[in-house]
């Protein structure tokens, strides 16, 4: 039986500008879910607890901050932790709060990067959190245009901050990357409208109006990887949300997915993400408490 993916509505309302949650807890008893805003959420003292966001699963440690980009699915368990004093402060932002003219303007470009990779859940350093700790704790104290100033200062510290770390695959999310380019966004478009049948690199680069070699650089110079890891990366993404919003069996979901071999898929799959589909499913279908 596949879990529910909750649509969250935030009492976010469109006069606000922000939302802050300040919780002690002793357990994480929120369902798996998404909302169309960005999530900023800090957690202290839940060493051993799991985070899943989009396709990610990983056991956590005593500190925690991560960005979650709109309509990516997330949720903290409670898994092996045993703590009974969990201190979360959850801050929600409209996707709109930063006009997108204004992120395009040079000295928000760290943030205006940061907001787009965020559509894969973004996990910052302990050095960082530990740097911007008591600023993220202090900032429900503040009000008014104070409270929007220190914010914004806040996630600009974060977005030129050292050793962050994306978490789930890009297609994982409904949101859309920015590659700055016209010919990567048009064979994206192509990969995740027909990922499930073969795609060759010479067809690609047909569709790039580019050499095969030329391609190659190209895209691996915007993207950060290469095509075939690319290709395989939205193939995995479609496989993973399969797994959790359909009931098909894993040999379907995995030639649904253009993957024709299954011991090459179960083999990807478990370097990928840690563990084997079989498992992923588990994780996310079993007793659970959630956030």
């Amino acid at each position: 039986m596949k879990p529910d993916i909750l649509k969250e509505i935030t009492p976010l309302t469109a006069g606000d500008c922000f939302t802050i949650f300040d919780r002690h807890k002793t357990v994480f008893d929120f369902p798996l879910h998404y909302h169309e805003e960005y999530e900023l959420n800090f957690i202290a003292g839940a060493n051993g607890a799991r985070r899943v966001i989009g396709d990610h699963v990983q056991e956590i440690n005593d500190l925690e901050l991560v960005l979650v980009g709109p309509n990516l699915p997330h949720f903290w368990q409670t898994y092996k932790c045993k703590s009974k004093k969990i201190h979360e402060v959850t801050i929600q932002f409209h996707k709109d709060l930063f006009d997108e003219k204004l992120l395009r303007r040079y000295q928000l470009r760290y943030l205006r990067e940061m907001f787009e990779r965020s559509v894969k859940g973004i996990l910052f350093s302990k050095e960082t959190i530990k740097q911007l700790r008591p600023r993220l704790v202090a900032l429900k104290q503040k009000h008014g245009f104070d409270s929007v100033l220190e914010l914004i200062s806040i996630l600009h510290d974060l977005s030129i901050s050292r050793n962050m770390r994306t978490l789930s695959d890009a297609s994982f999310s409904n949101a859309e990357l920015s590659y700055n380019s016209r010919r990567v966004e048009k064979v994206m478009e192509y990969i995740n409208t027909n990922f499930e049948k073969p795609i060759s690199l010479a067809e690609v680069a047909t569709l790039a109006n580019m050499t095969e070699v030329s391609f190659s650089r190209f895209f691996k110079q915007r993207t950060g990887i290469s095509f075939t890891d690319s290709l395989t990366e939205v193939r995995l993404g479609h496989a993973s949300r399969k797994l959790i919003d359909t009931t098909e069996t894993i040999s379907e979901l995995a030639f649904h997915c253009g993957f024709n071999n299954m011991s090459n898929f179960n083999r990807i799959f478990k370097k990928k993400k840690g563990c084997t589909p079989k498992e992923f499913r588990e994780n996310l279908s079993g007793k659970r408490v959630f956030v």
